[in-house]
């Protein structure tokens, strides 16, 4: 190795000389090196963890892979065009997500900016708003299973009590119901991952410019459309997305409200994979369903992804 390998350009070498462009690039080079050899073993099991799972369930989508049964092919993803079930299962789950990502970005939007305000206790209202988020949706879904039940649940006991309605409804036994309880619970339960999001974009927004709103005699509605949302455009796309993949994904509130029932009333693809894949056997089918929502989720997280990288280059 030479002495003035490894120098930065610019740098004084022993001699008094200062250090070349050249030398300085590869010194660069070297330090990239030593980076990567420190993120190969995060990668290596990222890849194991992450890439071994995929392939096989790529794989397994057209018999394939370890434990098929049949013959090889697109058999899988022919038998889907057809089946009313998927059908379903895929529309329940642009259902969904719409509707509980909607909410996400409301109620978040508007915690987000009372959070956001100076006021006594801030720390408490911040800790009690991430309270939900910080509950595992299978237990969420059982305690909501609980608070919707027919005879013993909480909705209907309040709402007997203020006469909103006569006598007990089953709102997990109607598919229509099922769907807004099942909605309703996540939304209550999900709403502080959007918020945090939110929130830390609010902090950014430099003060100067709600000054200079003030001063020219804006309005707060004005000021959040045209101070606040601007400012917010790529938190806010960020937020709908990693949250929309979230929601796509959901298993645990669904599986443990409603099983995904009535019926196949909210039975949404992850719920279609599961009963698939451990109930009935099926693993080419349940495989190639799961590939169809990991292609569902790729596209909807384009969006991120244009932005991390523009983010990366600039």
């Amino acid at each position: 190795m030479g002495d003035n390998e490894g120098v930065p350009p610019g740098r004084r070498l022993p001699g008094g000389r200062a250090a070349t462009r050249h030398e300085g690039d590869q010194a660069l080079v070297g330090e990239k090196g030593v980076a990567l050899w420190f993120v190969a073993p995060a990668t290596l099991m990222l890849v194991l963890i992450l890439g071994f799972p995929a392939v096989a369930s790529v794989l397994g989508s057209v018999n394939l892979g370890w434990g098929s049964s049949g013959s090889p092919g697109f058999g899988s993803y022919i038998r889907l065009l057809s089946d009313g079930e998927f059908r379903s299962s895929l529309l329940n789950t642009a259902i969904f997500v719409a509707c509980v990502v909607s909410l996400h970005f409301v109620l978040g939007m508007g915690v987000a900016l009372l959070l956001n305000m100076d006021v006594p206790l801030r720390w408490l209202f911040r800790v009690v708003a991430i309270l939900p988020w910080t509950m595992p949706d299978v237990i969420g879904g059982l305690i909501f299973r609980f608070i919707f039940d027919t005879l013993y649940g909480g909705v209907n006991a309040v709402g007997l009590a203020i006469g909103w309605i006569r006598e007990p409804v089953d709102w997990l036994g109607r598919p229509g119901l099922a769907m807004a309880s099942v909605i309703a619970a996540e939304a209550w339960r999900g709403y502080p991952y959007v918020m945090l999001i939110l929130l830390a974009g609010l902090q950014s927004i430099p003060r100067e410019q709600y000054e200079a709103a003030a001063i020219d005699g804006a309005s707060r509605w004005r000021t959040f459309l045209h101070v606040t949302l601007p400012n917010l455009k790529t938190m806010i796309i960020i937020a709908l997305v990693l949250d929309s993949v979230w929601e796509c994904r959901l298993f645990g509130m669904i599986f443990g409200m409603t099983g995904g029932g009535p019926g196949h009333a909210t039975q949404n693809l992850t719920l279609l994979v599961y009963r698939h894949y451990f109930q009935f056997f099926d693993t080419a089918y349940a495989s190639s369903v799961a590939v169809v929502l990991a292609a569902i989720l790729l596209a909807a997280a384009l969006p991120y992804l244009r932005i991390t990288m523009r983010k990366t280059e600039q």
